[in-house]
């Protein structure tokens, strides 16, 4: 995608507007897609994503996450401003995306509706921008439609959206409908309507899980959310880990079907043993970015070269 067609929203101000652009542009590889990294799961799920049956041991330590992050091909890496602190000064090439709000799952929807707010401002991600030197290209937030208190993270998003524009950052809003008034937060319908609400915010991505459907294609009911999302990019969880080919050809059925922009991948990859992990980045990023089929990504993934292939 040539720079100069990207879609820069007018709260990015004119002097910004290049670094929007060069932002974006690394951030999607300059096709308009993006391959998210995620690794915020250390606060949303605790260790149960990291340690115990079917999870490498190279997921016990932190470090994996960016072990995998520097050494594969992807939009960037999404996680908390402090993990970040601690390991960026050894992997200063790795894209990143700092998530300004986490929770735990320790407190369910039976006791209490979800609620999750900021843990940094902007003014505190820009100075930790200006003197790490890293490269952050954008800032992610989660909020949780239906939940009683949503109308605070709404707030909280559509601010942070505001602010990141003006320094040029790119936005991504995690959304899901969650809370006692939401009878099934996969419903394709509702989803939809969340997809509008985070593009009612402003936000250049929007994530959201892919729905549950009793009659029809989960790819095809997706459609609605990519079309009510608008020019928010619509990109998709990756969920609990599953098998490759599967992984593969729901992906690839997203983005072909559904018209997703992408994904934001955590558990598939980081569960994995460091060369797995890199390869199963490498094959998503195939198939988001070069339109690679999925024979092909599971080529990627096996590790078999072109001549292998052609074997």
């Amino acid at each position: 995608m040539d720079k100069s067609k990207i879609c820069v929203p007018l709260d990015v101000p004119p002097a910004l507007r290049g670094s929007y652009r060069d932002n974006y542009s690394l951030l999607t590889h300059g096709t308009g897609r993006l391959m998210l990294m995620a690794g915020d799961q250390k606060v949303e799920h605790l260790n149960g994503d990291f340690y115990g049956p079917n999870i490498a041991s190279d997921d016990a330590e932190p470090e994996h996450l960016f072990r995998t992050a520097s050494q594969a091909r992807i939009g960037a890496f999404a996680t908390q401003l402090g993990l970040i602190a601690r390991y960026g000064m050894d992997y200063p090439q790795i894209p990143y995306l700092v998530k300004l709000n986490s929770k735990t799952n320790l407190v369910g929807i039976e006791q209490q509706d979800p609620v999750s707010r900021k843990w940094q401002t902007m003014e505190q991600v820009t100075r930790f921008r200006v003197a790490s030197g890293l490269k952050i290209l954008g800032v992610g937030y989660t909020i949780y439609p239906g939940s009683s208190h949503e109308a605070e993270m709404l707030t909280e998003a559509a601010r942070m959206i505001f602010d990141a524009h003006q320094q040029g950052l790119v936005t991504v809003i995690w959304a899901y409908p969650r809370g006692r008034a939401v009878a099934e937060e996969r419903d394709a319908h509702l989803i939809a309507g969340v997809a509008g609400l985070v593009a009612c915010l402003g936000a250049d991505f929007v994530k959201v899980n892919p729905p549950k459907v009793t009659i029809g294609s989960p790819a095809e009911a997706l459609k609605e959310a990519v079309l009510a999302a608008g020019r928010t990019g619509l990109i998709c969880a990756g969920g609990k880990e599953t098998n490759a080919e599967e992984f593969f050809t729901r992906l690839h059925q997203q983005i072909h079907i559904s018209g997703a922009s992408g994904n934001a991948t955590g558990r598939n990859i980081h569960q994995r043993p460091l060369v797995d992990a890199v390869r199963f980045c490498n094959a998503i990023s195939a198939i988001t970015l070069d339109n690679a089929s999925v024979n092909e990504a599971m080529n990627i993934y096996q590790g078999r070269s072109a001549k292998d292939q052609e074997g």
